[in-house]
């Protein structure tokens, strides 16, 4: 409890008078004894009205406080949280509002000023933004309560306790339901490359139309029904794609808001929900983190959803990359092929190790490995140079990139495909490259 403007004020103007009334007395200049006495009477009524009306706000009840609050968040974006409010007294109450978020959450339009009659509820909302993933507590919410007489302010901490998940940002994969899948890839960037013969899995026999293929005909049907019919085929479903991403200090690297382990679950998410739209089974595994996790792939749209459960409370550690092991793992979980993703931000000194580890997983799956790359050594490699500082700066970036381009040529030279991105395309090139494979039938 602290005191108001108001009786701070009150308080200002007696010492004002007191300083008046006592340089009149210094300067020897007559002065009613009655002022005085006044004076005495104003400050003790004030000092008694002070004492009853912090009684008063000791003993008043707090609004009745309740807060709904989003089950699930995405990282990066705003979201609203509501707050239910109820005043079971007889005045009417001029409130503050303030909740605590828990850290790791940014929020906007706090304190929350309101105005609640007696007997009446109101709801009223601000804005939260998650800056980190996984799993967050709301403890308590603040109020500051006015005192009957408006000359103090109390704080009061009212309990309210939640609790909410923060996923990546999942929002435009659901959003995109409302679209035409191909529209919505194309707006993303992704061009699909044309077919190259047919797929591999029979879908109907049909008529023969112009532009069809001879070696389509079914000549038995044919016979039958005395036209042409011809064998139409889908790209083939039921395929295993499993992600195997690195937890590891490499993708602790920040390009904007996001980490490259961010940007790397955004992009699997996004190849994910394509895959599962094309009838393919998706799962995840991970290596370099506090414990391994394995997904084992999975067909339908509910996969998405365990997904997301799956890696919305991953974070990175200072571990190097141990592709040795997360091979293990695969080889050892993973029974069917598949295509396995790797997932992470390559370094010369992960050359030897690598190499040994995809060549284990090629002898079983079909391999794609997904480099992220740095935009801020892209700008570097550009910025002019000007100074010493800048010549140092330039050639430690080119010496960089020239070694890791020589680990890509390695992997490239040993029939291992690459696929080098920044961290923001990453994800519809894993789209395009995914579905340039499933219409040449070589996953």
């Amino acid at each position: 409890m602290k005191p108001s403007r108001l009786l701070l004020a009150l308080l200002g103007g007696l010492f004002g008078v007191a300083v008046v009334l006592g340089a009149l007395s210094a300067l020897q200049v007559s002065v009613p004894a009655a002022l005085g006495s006044l004076w005495w009477s104003l400050l003790l009524a004030l000092l008694l009205l002070a004492g009853l009306d912090a009684f008063r706000l000791r003993r008043q009840l707090s609004p009745q406080l309740a807060r709904q609050l989003p089950g699930h968040l995405p990282l990066g974006r705003w979201s609203e949280v509501r707050l239910s409010l109820e005043n079971a007294g007889r005045r009417t109450l001029r409130l503050e509002i303030f909740d605590h978020l828990p850290d790791g959450m940014a929020g906007e339009h706090l304190p929350l000023s309101v105005e609640l009659p007696p007997g009446e509820s109101l709801d009223c909302g601000y804005r939260v933004r998650p800056l980190l993933r996984g799993h967050f507590r709301f403890q308590r919410c603040e109020i500051a309560l006015p005192s009957p007489l408006g000359l103090w302010q109390g704080r009061r901490y009212l309990a309210l306790p939640g609790e909410t998940r923060v996923y990546p940002d999942f929002a435009r994969l659901y959003g995109a339901q409302l679209k035409a899948v191909d529209v919505w890839l194309g707006q993303l960037g992704v061009r699909q490359q044309p077919r190259r013969g047919l797929g591999l899995e029979f879908h109907q026999l049909r008529e023969f139309h112009d532009g069809d293929s001879l070696r389509q005909i079914d000549w038995k049907a044919t016979a039958r029904k005395h036209t042409p019919i011809v064998r139409e085929y889908q790209d083939e479903r039921d395929q295993q794609i499993l992600f195997l991403i690195d937890c590891g200090r490499s993708m602790r690297s920040q390009d904007g808001e996001l980490s490259h382990f961010d940007h790397a679950l955004n992009a699997c998410l996004l190849l994910a929900y394509v895959a599962l739209r094309q009838g393919d089974a998706v799962g995840v595994a991970t290596f370099a983190g506090e414990r391994p996790r394995f997904l084992t792939p999975v067909k339908g749209s509910g996969q998405l959803n365990q997904l997301l459960n799956a890696v919305y409370d991953l974070q990175t550690t200072r571990q190097p990359a141990d592709y040795a092991a997360a091979a293990s793992l695969v080889l050892a979980r993973q029974r069917r092929r598949a295509l396995v993703v790797v997932v992470s931000n390559l370094h010369d000194e992960d050359d030897e190790e690598l190499l040994a580890a995809v060549r284990r997983l090629g002898h079983r799956h079909r391999v794609l490995v997904a480099s992220l790359r740095e935009e801020v050594l892209d700008r570097l490699a550009q910025t002019p140079v000007q100074g010493y500082a800048d010549a140092l700066a330039y050639c430690g970036t080119r010496d960089y990139l020239d070694a890791r381009d020589r680990l890509h040529e390695r992997l490239v030279a040993q029939g291992i495909p690459l696929l080098d991105a920044r961290p923001g395309e990453l994800g519809p090139e894993l789209v395009g490259r995914y579905l340039a494979w499933k219409k040449a039938g070589v996953l």
